[in-house]
C-alpha cells in the first residue's frame, strides 16, 4: 500500500500538470480568437462593398469553425488523456498551429483581406517615403551628403571619364597626325 501512495502523488502532479497546460493553452486560444475577431471586424468594419462584407462575414465563420473544432479536439484529447490514453503534449501545440494556419488560410483568401493587406501595404509605402525624404531633408540642412548627392557626384565623374577619354582619343589622332608629317 505504501507503494500505491507515491504512484498516486506521481499521477496527481501528472493530471495537474495536464490540466494547467490545458487551461494555458485554452487561454491562449481565447486570446487569440479575441485577437482575430477584433482585427477582423476592422477589416470587415472598413469594407464597403455588400459582396466584399458578406464574403468577409463568411470567411470569418469558417475561420470561427475552424477555432471551435479546435477547441473540440482539444476537449476529446484532454479526456483521451485522462481516461489514461498516452497523449504526446506535442500534439496538442499541432492542433493549435494547424488551426491557426487553417483559420488565417480561411481569412486571407477574401477580398476584404485582400483590400486591407493592399491598403497597409500602401500605408507602409507611403510613409517609408516620407522618412525618406525627412532624412534627406535632415542631412542637407546639417550639410552632409545624401543619398542623391553622393549619386550626382557618381554621374558627374562618370561623364568626365567619358569627355577625358574622347579628349584623349583626339588628342592621339592629332599626335599620330603629327608624326605622320
Amino acid at each position: 500500500m505504501a507503494d500505491s501512495q507515491p504512484q498516486s502523488k506521481e499521477w496527481n502532479a501528472v493530471v495537474e500538470q495536464w490540466n494547467e497546460q490545458f487551461i494555458d493553452a485554452l487561454e491562449e486560444n481565447m486570446e487569440a480568437q479575441a485577437q482575430f475577431v477584433e482585427s477582423w471586424s476592422d477589416a470587415v468594419g472598413e469594407a464597403s462593398d455588400d459582396d466584399e462584407l458578406s464574403e468577409g462575414v463568411e470567411g470569418y465563420a469558417k475561420a470561427y469553425e475552424t477555432w471551435m473544432n479546435a477547441s473540440q479536439q482539444m476537449v476529446e484529447r484532454t479526456n483521451d488523456q485522462l481516461e489514461g490514453e498516452e497523449v504526446d503534449v506535442e500534439e496538442f501545440r499541432d492542433i493549435w498551429l494547424n488551426t491557426a494556419n487553417e483559420a488565417f488560410k480561411d481569412v486571407m483568401s477574401t477580398t476584404a483581406f485582400a483590400r486591407m493587406t493592399g491598403e497597409t501595404v500602401g500605408d507602409v509605402l507611403e510613409m517609408q517615403q516620407q522618412a525618406e525624404e525627412t532624412s534627406q531633408e535632415t542631412l542637407r540642412t546639417l550639410g552632409f551628403a545624401t543619398g542623391e548627392d553622393v549619386v550626382e557626384v557618381g554621374d558627374r565623374l562618370v561623364e568626365l571619364e567619358r569627355r577625358q577619354h574622347a579628349v584623349e582619343q583626339k588628342l592621339d589622332r592629332v599626335l599620330e597626325h603629327l608624326e605622320d608629317q
